[in-house]
């Protein structure tokens, strides 16, 4: 088994093991979650075609279904997609589809996606830079990515003494430590325009909005 193998499956263990607790959980910072559904919903159209990288228990997907034609969902989580179509059968939501799949396996081939959505994953992804590129590739010219980012190093230093710890146990997942400045160059090196960044506090998750160049 390779490294890579081994610590995908470390982290699949890990999301399986908290699902229950975390569709349990209420959300940390519902404002802020809000105001990021709204400025997302402002790029939607009834024609888009919507791709989701590391859905959790779909909450989101489910929230901007009757706002656009298709959305594909996914997680490595099995546990997680389990809670994900329970909660699409209850609204109602047959125009979205979920599918257990590792970033790379989402990624594979391309696409033809109006907009990519990655909630709260480049941070648990081995190498932001590939990873932005990949979804580049998902995209149609003009497409848009959002993201919603935690870059750790701008936070409590704290934060960055206790994560090897927690991992070595099983606490938490694989992380990656960056600033939110190397996020905003990561995502300009893989070819977007950023139309749009914010951040609510300095220990929150950045959000961002960025387009594919070409288009109508």
């Amino acid at each position: 088994m390779t490294a890579v193998a081994a610590t995908s499956r470390k982290d699949i263990r890990f999301w399986n093991r908290i699902a229950d607790k975390y569709a349990r959980s209420p959300i940390a910072d519902e404002a802020s979650y809000l105001k990021k559904l709204e400025m997302t919903r402002a790029l939607l159209t009834p024609d888009s075609d919507v791709l989701e990288l590391g859905c959790g228990t779909g909450s989101t997907a489910i929230a901007h279904a009757p706002f656009v034609k298709r959305i594909v969902a996914t997680d490595i989580s099995a546990r997680m997609l389990e809670f994900a179509d329970a909660k699409a059968r209850e609204a109602g939501a047959d125009n979205v589809e979920f599918r257990q799949a590792s970033f790379d396996e989402a990624a594979a081939g391309g696409g033809d996606f109006d907009v990519v959505l990655c909630l709260s994953l480049i941070h648990l992804l081995p190498n932001r830079e590939d990873a932005i590129r990949k979804v580049l590739d998902l995209l149609k010219p003009g497409g848009v990515f959002v993201s919603s980012t935690a870059c750790l190093r701008d936070m409590n230093p704290l934060i960055r003494l206790i994560l090897p710890l927690g991992r070595a146990v099983g606490l938490f997942p694989s992380v990656e430590v960056f600033r939110g400045d190397d996020l905003l160059q990561s995502v300009r090196d893989a070819g977007f325009t950023i139309e749009h960044s914010w951040r609510p506090a300095k220990d929150k998750a950045m959000f961002i909005i960025a387009r594919k160049p070409g288009g109508p």
